[in-house]
């Protein structure tokens, strides 16, 4: 088992900030934020459009100046479960109080240098051979099968069927409960690394590089990085990805 990070990830992961990807101001737009029971709670605008302010699934949320302190607080790291032009929808519980925004209300979402930020809506790319020496590296090998969201057909750049990592949990990613990971082969072959492609342009050329986000990692049917239940790939067969899951050592060195 050989878990092997790209110059590009390890940099973003240990010196990017958190970017603000959009913004919402309580004066400009009439806004209310629902408390929605035992469903997801929401935020409604009368107009304007969430998406092209920037809000994308996935984001953290802040609010700040809310009439009820308790949305403040609330609204701090949360992220956002959907997004619609009028609507965006956030985890239960998320509103103290339902309220309209105040003219001092500002809503921003952002993302940041953490590895299930940086390579949200990846795709993981199975190959033939054996792994490169490190994610730096040139993809080796021939591409037998690349995993989306239900087999969905992927463009770099874009969210669309890009996989995503659910909540970190004791040192751990694991992928999204809700999504199926799969894909249908375009090779036949017999499965020897994997490499998970950030959302960016190197999809699928897989060049060398030392600015790009990716993970290598080593395929089997038991021991592996990644266990399937079975390394022969054939074409036009579609394969799914039950268990994916990244660990974080307790510690480096001796």
């Amino acid at each position: 088992m050989t878990i092997r990070l790209s110059t590009g990830l390890r940099n973003k992961m240990m010196g990017m900030e958190a970017l603000v990807t959009g913004l919402w101001v309580g004066n400009d737009i009439v806004t209310t934020i629902t408390d929605n029971g035992a469903s997801p709670d929401s935020i409604v605008a009368a107009s304007g459009s969430f998406i092209t302010a920037g809000f994308v699934a996935g984001d953290i949320l802040k609010m700040s100046g809310a009439t009820t302190v308790g949305n403040d607080t609330n609204f701090t790291g949360v992220r956002i479960a959907s997004v619609a032009a009028l609507t965006i929808t956030v985890p239960t519980g998320t509103v103290d109080t339902g309220e309209v925004f105040d003219a001092n209300t500002v809503l921003i979402s952002a993302n940041g240098g953490c590895m299930k930020d940086v390579m949200r809506n990846g795709i993981l790319c199975i190959y033939s051979g054996s792994q490169p020496a490190n994610g730096d590296t040139a993809k080796a090998g021939t591409l037998l099968v690349a995993i989306t969201v239900a087999s969905g057909a992927f463009t770099p750049g874009t969210e669309t069927n890009g996989l995503e990592f659910g909540d970190e949990t004791d040192g751990y990613l694991e992928k999204c409960d809700g999504e199926v990971w799969s894909g249908v082969a375009v090779a036949t072959g017999t499965a020897g690394w994997f490499r998970f492609y950030a959302n960016a342009t190197d999809y699928p050329t897989g060049g060398a590089s030392t600015t790009l986000p990716r993970i290598d990692g080593s395929v089997g049917t038991s021991g592996a990085d990644l266990n399937m239940a079975s390394t022969s790939i054939v074409t036009s067969n579609t394969y799914t990805i039950d268990s994916f899951k990244l660990t974080f050592p307790y510690q480096y060195g001796a």
